[in-house]
């Protein structure tokens, strides 16, 4: 066991219970909430639950739903009854889902009941309980069909249940926590152990980068299935003492204007997807209206005048004291960074994967650096292993107490990701410059090799394309030894932009099939002109359909040949 302030993820609620008691911890907006002492109350009776269904240490227990107070309680219950919880992002079929929960052998599945219809024609051998999270009703797998699915979360009373609270099995640090299955841009999911030691350590670290407090209040918007949102957006805030809002539908303009000017949180973590729409749709055609504010947005001193006022009124859409916008999972869009930067909004970027649980780099708002991520994490190690003679730029390998001990069930894979000396293998190439800042050039499996053997990294190339009027999103590919990319462009801006023209036309698709061409053919020359002679497209393909994307909204490039 190692040394630590607690002695593991329950006792972390148990301690925050003690100290931060009667302030709220999770809720739903506009709706149900608990404080800690009732989130910890609430733990105890699941996992006195679970106990006494049959649940034994080690067992593996799904949960599968959308984000509640009742998803945070199950997480914590399973630990406490001395389980191993197997969070299942929503966005997977019930195919996938069935297979994730047979691979893990689950026992048990903590359900919603929107997530239930996925498993009509039943679940896995081996589940013996379904528990539903709207009330905790558990169910006999056999009698799951004859019962009816509730659809609303209610909020439970521990004082109303009764019950006695046996001698929990104790846990060590260094014993399996959760078992994830990521949401695979390369392919199948791969179930990442990750111990209560790797969760904690992260947990705490983080506060070299930032420190949350508990008068911080918590939006959550991503799913608290995938590591980022389970570390930073709750374990985080639990530690601290702070309070967590889930929302409970989809993240819609209309639905949060309103409730931000509500609820006005100091915290968000976000995908940069999310913020480079609203960039789009709010603050670029904003800026691009007036003439005079178009003319000021090309000059460095009276550009920033123009970015700090629509900063501000950025920030008065997030509610007016948001001290904390965090973004990860895939690169910021260099336009909207710039942006962010010059607007001196609070945006803070972060770096790691879900097999580092998963925080290893970041920068604050107070430090940021333009298109990087920041610097290493107190206590974690980073190397550029092989790196390039030229640019210096390698594979960035990581150690630390965060770093997993391996994928489940899969010893030749777990052995592929480290190196001899216990390096985890991240598979990004990056590179330190000489304050230690790191930089993130891309991923190992996406980069072209050019016909000169030069590194040809994609991703920068789809940057330099996104920041294009018409362009929603793109992706760059090798096809028979061209450089290609695909683009799928935004009609509805085009179809504003050219309404003159439409409006007279006998075909309207055809002329906005035709100003289509004419925007890749600029788009290309624009790209090419700003890019290096071998990082220049040869071709540019519409893309009829949005890019089919992962959870983290990161589009799944091995389904088109990458």
């Amino acid at each position: 066991m190692r040394e630590s302030a607690y002695k593991n993820l329950s006792d972390l609620l148990n301690q925050s219970s003690a100290k931060y008691g009667d302030r709220m911890a999770v809720g739903i907006a506009e709706g149900i909430s608990y404080t800690y002492e009732e989130l910890n109350g609430l733990t105890d009776m699941l996992a006195t639950r679970l106990y006494g269904s049959g649940v034994e240490k080690g067992d593996k227990i799904a949960i599968i739903g959308e984000n509640s107070p009742h998803w945070v309680a199950a997480y914590f219950a399973i630990r406490r009854a001395g389980g191993v919880a197997v969070p299942v992002l929503t966005d997977f079929s019930g195919t996938e889902m069935y297979s994730i929960i047979e691979h893990a052998e689950a026992s048990m599945v903590f359900i919603t009941g929107k997530q239930a219809v996925k498993f009509a024609e039943g679940y896995p051998k081996g589940i013996n309980h379904i528990v539903y999270m709207e009330d905790f009703t558990f169910l006999p797998v056999d009698k799951v069909k004859k019962t009816n699915v509730p659809q609303e979360i209610k909020r439970i009373s521990p004082a109303d249940q009764g019950t006695h609270t046996p001698d929990f099995p104790e846990t060590d640090l260094d014993e399996l926590a959760v078992l994830i299955y990521t949401s695979g841009t390369t392919g199948r999911s791969k179930g990442v152990m990750l111990t209560h030691d790797n969760l904690i350590f992260d947990t705490i670290k983080t506060g070299s980068i930032h420190v949350v407090v508990a008068s911080d209040v918590f939006l959550s918007v991503l799913p608290l299935a995938h590591t980022f949102e389970a570390t930073i957006g709750m374990l985080i805030p639990i530690l601290n003492g702070a309070s967590v809002h889930y929302i409970d539908r989809a993240p819609t303009a209309s639905y949060l204007g309103p409730l931000l000017k509500k609820i006005r949180p100091t915290t968000m973590l976000t995908v940069p997807l999310i913020i480079e729409k609203i960039y789009k749709s709010k603050i670029k055609p904003g800026i691009q209206s007036s003439p005079v504010t178009r003319l000021m947005a090309k000059f460095g001193p009276t550009r920033r005048i123009v970015y700090r006022a629509a900063g501000k009124k950025l920030m008065d859409f997030f509610g007016g004291r948001m001290r904390f916008f965090g973004i990860g999972g895939a690169p910021l869009a260099p336009e909207v960074e710039k942006f962010l930067l010059e607007a001196k909004f609070p945006y803070a970027i972060g770096y790691g994967l879900t097999e580092t649980a998963p925080m290893l780099a970041g920068f604050g708002p107070a430090r940021a650096v333009f298109h990087s991520v920041g610097t290493v994490m107190e206590g974690v190690e980073i190397r550029i292993d092989n790196p390039d003679s030229r640019t210096g730029e390698g594979e960035i390998v990581a150690k630390g107490r965060n770093v997993m001990p391996g994928y489940y069930k899969n010893e030749e894979m777990t052995r592929e990701v480290f190196t001899e000396d216990g390096f985890f293998r991240t598979g990004d190439l990056g590179i330190f410059d000489k304050n230690g800042i790191l930089y993130i050039k891309g991923r190992l499996k996406n980069m072209i090799l050019g016909a000169n053997g030069e590194n040809i990294y994609p991703e920068e190339i789809e940057s330099v394309i996104n920041e294009q009027e018409f362009v929603n999103e793109s992706l760059v590919l090798q096809m028979k030894g061209k450089l290609v990319a695909l683009v799928h462009l935004n009609f509805e801006h085009m179809e504003e932009k050219f309404h003159h023209a439409l409006e007279t036309a006998h075909d309207k698709q055809q002329i906005l099939n035709k100003k289509a061409e004419e925007v890749l053919e600029e788009l290309k020359h624009r790209v090419n002109t700003q890019m290096s002679k071998t990082s220049r497209l040869q071709s540019v393909i519409l893309q009829m359909e949005p890019f089919e994307k992962t959870p983290t909204l990161k589009i799944k490039r091995f389904l088109y040949g990458i």
